[in-house]
């Protein structure tokens, strides 16, 4: 081969080299990049060019699809429908031409759309037979009759809040709401009514923040609720034994290097109280001096223990509730009552409850019990998997015993049910600067069956902005809520 020649087929060879490289950067190195790039509009397309599959509660699909007649855009075929979509929004998040996915639409977006690797071959055989290609089903842990409970009882009250309910043996998430809410099928499409309906639901637009998932994302002061971790933390490190012998409290309490008294609301029985009756009438003078006597590490241990200080993913993210380090003790004391540092998602006083009634395990919480294709075969199944063991079986039965006399005797009545045993604790957190604003009603509670199951766990928040604040309390406004989705879960199970 002559010169000239040679260097031509050099120079053909570099270029399709160059052009193997370049294949192999955009589809390899690239492809996530360009899949989620908002300008390439082939994920959209491909998105909405067959019916989605469906998220399934109770064996019932509460989503659809239908043709996109009004989105004014031919090749973006199909658009999402939801069957009560403000009830169940902060399960299922929204799948919109214009704005995107987010929650489960998003994160099993390859499921829903059948385009995940694990659905190959079915598509490969649907391709063969000639049969137009679905998405998969996402199977959800959802209790129907709880949710319709929890966020009716939201709406009743019309405050804003959050409720999750958990199965303690499992981890299962048997109701996640959210008030107030949105509808996903408002924005499903294109049409410029779409895009108004997304602009209003905008917290820019919108100070309620409707598409704000408080049961995930909000973090609240936990208040009164949390003493039922610090009552933990007592037992584990061993300062008390039981729940009946008294507690070294004086009253007043000044917390340590201040001259400031921790106060009680109201007149209540706090003087060397037992830790029984510390909950029952809810001392803040005990509990804020236990997490003192223990100081900042043993309560920061035992709170992340229930979770804290973690963010949990059910898969759907929820944000990490706070328990502060590096405190002195009188901050530890004020922290271990649920004030000063210390915020909560409803998720996370929900996994308390929930540890305290599984005898001290606590499961991680989840919602999706299986994916399935189009034909119903089970893909990927969950199994329950501990998460840690906040409690030794025994310290948990005497926390139980401590709760129980709560519903049974003390501030939360409200939650009792007829030949059911509730176990509970009330909270009503301080909001604002120096407590200027309503504030936060919390309830958390478990139910215990004849039989000694304990199939649900729940927590609910209440913030009512346009309530009378003396008529705010746990007991009097989220117990309620509680007790209607506890019973609702029982009533599923007979």
């Amino acid at each position: 081969m002559n010169k000239p020649l040679r260097r031509i087929a050099i120079f053909c060879g570099l270029l399709v080299l160059a052009l193997l490289l370049r294949d192999n950067w955009l589809q390899y190195v690239k492809a996530d990049t360009l899949r989620e790039d908002p300008a390439n509009r082939r994920v959209t397309i491909a998105r909405y060019s067959t019916p989605r599959g469906d998220i399934i509660v109770d064996g019932n699909p509460i989503t659809g699809s239908t043709a996109s007649s009004s989105s004014g855009l031919n090749d973006l075929k199909y658009k999402r429908t939801y069957k009560n979509g403000p009830m169940w929004s902060p399960v299922t998040g929204y799948a919109s031409q214009a704005f995107g996915a987010n929650q489960l639409e998003s994160l099993e977006d390859g499921i829903l759309t059948g385009n995940d690797d694990r659905l190959f071959f079915r598509n490969t055989l649907d391709m063969i037979t000639g049969k137009q290609k679905q998405g998969g089903n996402v199977v959800t842990t959802l209790n129907a009759a709880a949710q319709s409970a929890a966020y009716n009882g939201l709406k009743k009250q019309g405050g804003k809040g959050a409720v999750v309910a958990l199965d303690p043996s499992t981890g299962k998430i048997l109701a996640l709401a959210s008030y107030p809410s949105y509808d996903p099928s408002a924005f499903a499409g294109t049409s410029d009514t779409d895009a108004e309906a997304w602009k209003k639901l905008q917290k820019k637009y919108n100070p309620n923040d409707p598409m704000l998932n408080r049961a995930l994302r909000e973090t609240y002061p936990p208040g009164s609720t949390f003493k039922v971790v610090t009552a933990a933390a007592a037992l584990q490190n061993g300062l008390y034994k039981s729940a009946d012998e008294n507690t070294n409290s004086p009253l007043p309490y000044v917390m340590p290097g201040t001259t400031t008294e921790l106060k009680n609301e109201g007149n209540i029985p706090c003087k060397n109280a037992t830790m029984r009756n510390a909950l029952k009438f809810s001392c803040n003078t005990v509990f804020g001096k236990i997490g003192a006597d223990l100081g900042n590490d043993k309560m920061l241990s035992e709170a992340k223990k229930f979770g804290f200080d973690s963010e949990q993913f059910t898969p759907v993210r929820s944000s990490a509730s706070v328990f502060s380090d590096n405190m002195n003790q009188s901050q530890t004391a004020l922290s271990s009552i649920g004030q000063y540092n210390t915020a909560a998602t409803p998720l996370q006083m929900a996994m308390v409850a929930s540890a305290v009634a599984n005898d001290g395990k606590l499961m991680k919480p989840y919602m999706i019990d299986k994916l399935q294709s189009s034909n119903l075969d089970t893909i990927s199944q969950t199994d329950p998997q501990e998460m840690s063991q906040p409690l030794s079986s025994s310290n948990a039965q005497i926390l139980q015993s401590m709760m129980e006399t709560v519903v049974k005797d003390g501030t939360g009545k409200n939650a009792q049910i007829n030949g059911i045993t509730v176990g509970g604790k009330t909270g009503t957190a301080q909001h604002g600067v120096e407590n200027s604003e309503n504030p936060y009603a919390w309830f958390i509670s478990y139910a215990k069956l004849p039989d000694g199951s304990k199939p649900v766990a729940v927590a609910v928040v209440i913030e009512d902005d346009q309530a009378n604040r003396d008529d705010i309390s746990g007991g009097g406004l989220a117990a309620p809520i509680a007790k209607s989705v506890m019973e609702a879960v029982i009533k599923s199970k007979q």
